[in-house]
């Protein structure tokens, strides 16, 4: 045996390179082979099942290439020659390889057990969410078939670490599934669906415990509890359970969220607008804390998260308040409400609030004042009840068995809507069900033994009704008119009847069977027989005197077939086959004879409406012939050529047959005397347009309807046109053009001679308003004379002979009365010039001051500006007189250099010394220029020449 000493030094130094690598591979496989599958949840963190699954596929993986290092033949050679050179470590080598061939059968343990578990699992991450919860039995069976089957899984660390992984799994599962940190946003945007999504969650995690218990209880009973599992749950499922419980916070948030849905509360009642406005505020500060609470950056999915518990707590206090808010508004609100039907109404309102146990509770009182109503209400049916039934006993005066019975329906409705009203509050007042239930059924039963005891007399009633309905005719005549006899007792049976098929166990006797067999027959029949009637009716009640004969025939066959129905009964067989028959044939006749009448009336409208056509009318403030005149003219021809149309039609509808015949002539005269009369009335408001308008009592501000104008001629003032014959002639037009209309629509009376106009023209009412016409005519001449006459004041302008006048003036300085004689002459001074010009000035100022216009009688206007234009003629010519002799006299005057000349040359010619300087002033006032003034000026001439005083 060799020892290290002997060794050469290359031996010595492979030797000891080959140990160092021995010694660093048994420190990486020893390393390696103590990896640990749970160490990162001993780190804190949270592993899945796949990680566990790559662990152990990477665990198997790198374990056979060690082994397969180990097997090369360098591994070979270096264990050779270890063993050759006895080393140290030769059983290390051997230890290294024994444990990786230890580790390795473990692995693949392992990754076999595993896999069924890594297919399962894959399958699920493939799955919605809402499907897992189906999936959790298949998870669960195959980690039982691990946990036995396994030589290595069945360690309970291990089965516990990978219990933990799959909760991680499903938890993340679950945070992915409601969002994670966006979980709270759903109060404000759709907190039902989020409330749901948590309950399937929580519903899905529950699941999965449920089948681990249950897999836990089949290893109990297997191989004797050889195989149990004798772990705590709480090792596997403590986060789990920690997500649970953030579960139940977040879900009582989301249910106080889908409680507290206030918006849409609107309080009726007295003090309503109050109580909704409570309520609104109350909804408004909820509103603002559940935003608080949204809007919060915390992950209320993740259950180490903290400080979402915190503002949980902080939300459910904030809610604790508004509970007490509103315990004092339903307080208010159910203590103001005196019918049951009013305060479950305020109950069903608030339904989702009262869940909550911390508002129902509060509300004790008033839900059993609620109770205490709904009982009184069954009292109050109670005791209607007992007063029927008590009646319906004693008193004589009893109900008809159908109204009783139809009585009985209602209070059995009314007691049902109570019950319905508190039973759908009755989970809040479940202490008080079995009191309202037999209060029910205690009215109910009273109820019952009443309609029992009405059912037998009811049928009895219902069969000798019907035996009387079918002994009575179906028909008769009643002065000249038909009626159904049976109609109001037929309609009674038959809603008797009706009700009587709603009631059960009640016994309908033959005669009510066999109407009840026939009733929608019957009641056909009767609708028809009931339209026939009517029909016949209206034609014979709505029919004229003059339509009676034309019609009579038709309304004599009518009336013979119709009385055939007195043979037959409602249940005779054919019955409502022969009331259509009967109705057809009688809606021909009824739809003619309306026809016609229609016709009629249209006639007696279009006659009517010639009243309003305006045969005279006005254009601006005047009377006018023509356009609307002719227009009138043509519609009255289209109206009575559309009259005849309408006659002629009328004689196709009632089927006359001679036109000539007596009937058909009486018939015609009453048309012809309705388009007469219309004829009349059109003439009656013409005339009648033209006497108001030409009424100063009657016609109150409408303005001029005609207008002349008052001429100055030399032979004196004058109307253009004439009063006296234009004017009354244009007034005869008018009238002539009124009574022209009647001449227009054709005659419709065969026996009558002449035209409308020739029928009318002795009419006293026309003859009446012609005269109150030419009356008002004769008045407005007479006026309009007046006013000619009060104008003739100026008539010494247009009449007084000039030349004359002036010499008279130029000799006495004045004019001369009439019969003055021996004058002595006295030539006119300068004030006597202007005296004559001032009262001509002061004329043409009245002149000027008349009105344009003169309004005679209220309706003719006369034109005064031609006869004012004529009278300043007058008046600036008499002006003009006197100012040219001045002129002529300045002029003359002014010709002359010598002062002393011109002096004498006046006094020769006038006779008189006119201070000149005044009398061009005068000249001036009238605006009469003296131009040689300013030649005078201009050659140094003297404009004034005084007289010398003597």
């Amino acid at each position: 045996m060799t020892t290290r000493k002997d060794r050469k030094p290359c031996d010595v130094k492979l030797l000891h390179g080959c140990e160092s690598v021995i010694i660093e591979w048994a420190g990486l496989v020893s390393e390696f082979l103590q990896q640990n599958p749970a160490q990162p949840l001993l780190e804190g963190l949270k592993p899945s099942p796949s990680e566990e699954f790559n662990f152990w596929s990477n665990r198997l993986r790198n374990l056979q290439l060690i082994l397969q290092q180990m097997s090369s033949d360098s591994a070979q050679q270096v264990a050779s020659f270890l063993q050759s050179a006895q080393g140290a470590y030769c059983d290390t080598l051997k230890n290294i390889h024994d444990d990786a061939q230890k580790g390795l059968t473990e692995a693949e343990d392992a990754n076999d057990n595993l896999l069924p578990l890594q297919h399962e699992v894959e399958q699920l991450e493939q799955l919605d969410y809402p499907q897992l919860r189906d999936n959790m039995a298949a998870v669960m069976e195959k980690v039982h078939q691990v946990w036995i089957r396994s030589r290595f899984h069945c360690n309970p660390c291990w089965i516990v670490v990978l219990l933990q992984e799959i909760c991680n799994l499903f938890i993340e599962r679950s945070r992915k599934f409601l969002q994670g940190q966006e979980v709270m946003r759903g109060l404000v945007l759709d907190p039902a669906q989020v409330l749901d999504d948590v309950r399937v969650v929580t519903l899905t995690l529950q699941t999965l415990k449920d089948k681990y218990i249950h897999h836990r209880m089949l290893l109990e009973k297997e191989d004797g509890g050889l195989h149990k599992w004798e772990f705590p749950s709480h090792l596997v499922f403590s986060r789990l359970d920690d997500f649970l419980i953030r579960l139940q916070s977040i879900q009582e948030v989301y249910r106080v969220r889908l409680q507290f849905q206030l918006e849409q509360v609107v309080v009726a009642g007295g003090r309503g607008r109050l109580w909704t406005s409570a309520v609104k505020g109350v909804c408004n500060d909820f509103l603002h804390q559940l935003q608080i609470l949204a809007d919060c950056k915390s992950d209320a999915s993740e259950p180490a998260d903290g400080s979402f518990g915190q503002q949980a707590t902080s939300f459910q206090e904030h809610v604790s308040h508004l509970e007490a808010r509103l315990v004092t508004i339903l307080r208010g609100t159910l203590d103001e409400c005196c019918l049951p039907s009013a305060a479950v109404k305020v109950v069903t309102m608030f339904g989702p609030v009262l869940q909550r146990h911390a508002i129902r509770d509060q509300l004790r009182p008033q839900l059993s004042s609620l109770v205490a109503l709904v009982l009184r209400e069954l009292d109050r049916v109670q005791e209607m009840v007992k007063s029927k039934a008590k009646n319906h006993v004693s008193s004589k005066f009893t109900s008809s068995p159908a109204v009783t019975l139809r009585w009985t329906k209602q209070l059995m409705l009314r007691a049902h809507n109570v019950l319905h009203n508190f039973q759908s509050v009755q989970n809040l007042c479940v202490e008080s069900s079995e009191v309202v239930r037999q209060k029910f059924q205690k009215i109910a039963d009273l109820l019952l033994e009443i309609r029992t005891s009405v059912r037998q007399e009811f049928s009895r009633q219902l069969d000798r009704d019907a035996a009387a309905v079918l002994q009575l005719p179906l028909i008769q005549e009643q002065q000249s008119m038909l009626e159904i006899p049976c109609g109001q007792k037929l309609e009674a049976l038959l809603s008797d009847i009706k009700q009587a098929s709603w009631e059960k166990d009640l016994e309908l006797r033959p005669q009510t069977a066999e109407i009840l067999r026939c009733g929608r027959d019957i009641t056909k029949s009767y609708l028809s027989l009931t339209n026939i009637v009517s029909s016949y009716n209206e034609v014979v009640g709505r029919a004229l005197l003059v339509e009676l004969p034309l019609i009579k025939d038709g309304l004599e066959e009518q009336r013979l077939s119709l009385l055939e129905l007195q043979k037959i009964t409602w249940t005779s067989e054919g019955v409502h086959k022969l009331m259509e028959t009967k109705r057809q044939s009688l809606v021909v006749f009824y739809t003619s004879v309306n026809e016609a009448r229609a016709n009629m009336a249209a006639m007696r409208a279009i006659t009517q409406d010639w009243e309003d056509l305006p045969l005279v009318n006005r254009s601006g403030d005047f009377l006018e012939r023509g356009g609307a005149t002719e227009e009138s003219y043509t519609r009255v021809r289209e109206d009575g050529e559309q009259v005849i149309r309408l006659v002629t039609e009328n004689s196709v509808l009632y089927g006359v047959k001679d036109e000539s015949s007596p009937e058909w002539s009486a018939y015609l005269d009453h048309i012809d005397q309705l388009v007469q009369d219309g004829v009349l009335q059109m003439l009656l408001h013409s005339l009648n347009f033209l006497s108001e308008n030409m009424s100063p009592t009657e016609y109150m501000g409408g303005g001029a309807l005609l207008q002349v104008s008052l001429q100055l001629q030399p032979t004196g003032s004058v109307f253009e046109p004439s009063l006296t014959t234009d004017l009354t002639e244009v007034f005869k037009s008018f009238v002539a053009d009124i009574y022209a209309a009647a001449s227009l629509p054709p005659r419709i009376s065969t026996g009558q001679n002449g035209n409308y106009q020739e029928a009318l023209r002795d009419n006293d009412e026309l003859a009446a308003l012609e005269k109150e016409v030419m009356q008002h005519l004769l008045d407005v001449n007479e006026e309009a004379e007046r006013l000619r006459a009060d104008l003739d004041r100026f008539s010494p302008l247009w009449q007084s002979h000039k030349r004359g006048i002036m010499q008279e003036f130029l000799t006495y300085g004045r004019r001369l009365e009439e019969g003055e004689e021996d004058v002595e002459e006295s030539p006119p001074m300068l004030a006597d010039f202007q005296r004559e010009i001032n009262a001509l000035q002061k004329q043409l100022l009245e002149v000027s001051e008349l009105e344009d216009y003169y309004l005679v009688h209220g309706w003719l206007q006369v034109d005064l500006q031609p006869f004012k234009d004529g009278l300043r003629l007058f008046i600036h010519n008499w002006i003009s007189l006197y100012t040219q002799h001045l002129l002529k006299l300045v002029r003359h005057n002014m010709s002359r250099r010598n002062l002393d000349d011109e002096e004498e040359e006046v006094e020769k010619s006038s006779g008189r010394n006119f201070p000149m300087t005044e009398t061009i002033m005068l000249l001036e006032t009238v605006n009469v220029e003296v131009p040689e003034i300013t030649t005078l000026l201009q050659t140094g001439g003297h404009l004034v020449a005084e007289p010398k005083a003597k």
